[in-house]
């Protein structure tokens, strides 16, 4: 049997979608904080259980009978994202999981200054020592964020950012996708395994890519980090949001996403989407 955290959300939901087009709703389980979001899955013959990683007592029942067991990582960023995944870890590993599958980040690291990627390789490494077979789905940074990392330049005519650098912006719909591939491949994908869209383009390039898109001149313009904190902050952007998407654009200037895998096209047997179509 396979279960799914956060099946009601866009990327494990998706990813519930394609399993069921490879395999019976009675070998899929999904495993969500508020059941009665999750009646779409029930209706569909998939059986619906609790469970809360902020709630590790709810967990090992949840999680009773997997071959593979598919966590979602956390994608709260005032949350301590480590101690939530060390309970679904441990948890699984009490309920005897054969397998867990994390979807991770490319940029898994513990140098890297976007939150996020330190929490996904402290994860990795509690997978590691779980003594359980374990994956690891390093996705690329998700296409879909343009919309607010690209900031307005429908509006304002220009791109401008605090950092540029190579970024394989990667469709959460082919991600999605891909796990469900991995799902099904009889456990052919050990540790790590990188999904990523096959280029990765800077907010310069980016920039060009909009101008062709809009008929018109788009611009950039790189500013100075204290600036684009002080306009953001004069905004009314909360300071915690504000200094976690500064990370991001230190990340992508020193090349943590800037890495690419042809492995997502031949699991969907066509080209990935990428920056345009976000754009």
């Amino acid at each position: 049997m396979i279960i799914v955290t956060g099946a009601t959300g866009a990327l494990n939901g998706a990813t519930v979608g394609h399993l069921l087009e490879r395999m019976p709703p009675s070998e899929l389980t999904v495993v969500v904080r508020d059941a009665a979001k999750a009646e779409h899955w029930a209706r569909r013959g998939i059986a619906v259980r609790r469970g809360d990683y902020a709630e590790p007592a709810s967990l090992p029942a949840a999680f009773a009978g997997a071959d593979q067991l598919l966590l979602v990582s956390s994608n709260d960023p005032a949350a301590d994202a480590v101690a939530l995944h060390r309970a679904a870890v441990d948890a699984a590993v009490a309920a005897g999981v054969k397998r867990i599958l994390y979807t991770s980040h490319q940029a898994a690291a513990p140098a890297n200054p976007f939150g996020p990627g330190r929490d996904h390789a402290a994860t990795e490494r509690l997978l590691a020592e779980s003594g359980v077979a374990w994956t690891s789905l390093r996705n690329g940074f998700y296409a879909h964020s343009l919309q607010w990392l690209a900031g307005p330049w429908r509006e304002t005519g220009e791109i401008v950012v605090p950092g540029d650098g190579p970024v394989s912006w990667t469709a959460r719909e082919d991600a999605a996708e891909a796990a469900a591939a991995i799902l099904t491949s009889d456990g052919a994908y050990d540790g790590p395994v990188t999904i990523t869209a096959p280029t990765a383009v800077t907010f310069t390039e980016l920039a060009g890519i909009a101008s062709e898109i809009a008929g018109r001149t788009i611009g950039f313009r790189q500013v100075d980090e204290a600036e684009w904190v002080a306009e953001r902050l004069a905004a009314g952007q909360p300071e915690h949001m504000t200094r976690f998407l500064l990370g991001f654009y230190q990340a992508a200037r020193r090349g943590f996403f800037a890495g690419t895998d042809p492995l997502l096209g031949e699991f969907l047997g066509r080209e990935p989407r990428g920056a345009r179509d976000a754009l």
